[in-house]
C-alpha cells in the first residue's frame, strides 16, 4: 500500500514516546520513540506494537505518550504584508 492511500483514509502520523523499565536495572527508565501512520483515536497499529512489546520484550512498560497530526490538511490562508511589482 502506498503512502497516499492511508492518508486519504484518515490515517495520521502518530508518534509515541514509550517509557519502559530496563530489564537489568528495573529502577531505571529508558525512552523509546515509535512512529507510524495510524487511525486516531483507536490507534490499532500502536496497540498491536504494544501487545508485541509486552509479549516478546523483557522491558516492562511504564507509560506511553501519544501525539498525532493529519498529514494532508486544508491549506492555510495567509494575508500578504506587502506586494511588490516588477515592470
Amino acid at each position: 500500500m502506498g503512502t497516499l492511500k492511508p492518508q486519504l483514509e484518515n490515517y495520521r502520523l502518530t508518534v509515541a514516546e514509550i517509557l519502559y523499565h530496563m530489564p537489568d536495572h528495573p529502577n531505571l527508565l529508558q525512552s523509546y520513540v515509535w512512529q507510524d501512520l495510524d487511525l486516531a483515536p483507536e490507534f490499532p497499529v500502536l496497540r498491536r506494537f504494544l501487545t508485541f512489546w509486552e509479549r516478546e520484550l523483557e522491558g516492562r512498560l511504564h507509560s506511553v505518550r501519544v501525539a498525532n497530526n493529519r498529514i494532508i490538511s486544508p491549506g492555510e490562508m495567509r494575508f500578504l504584508d506587502a506586494e511588490f511589482r516588477l515592470h
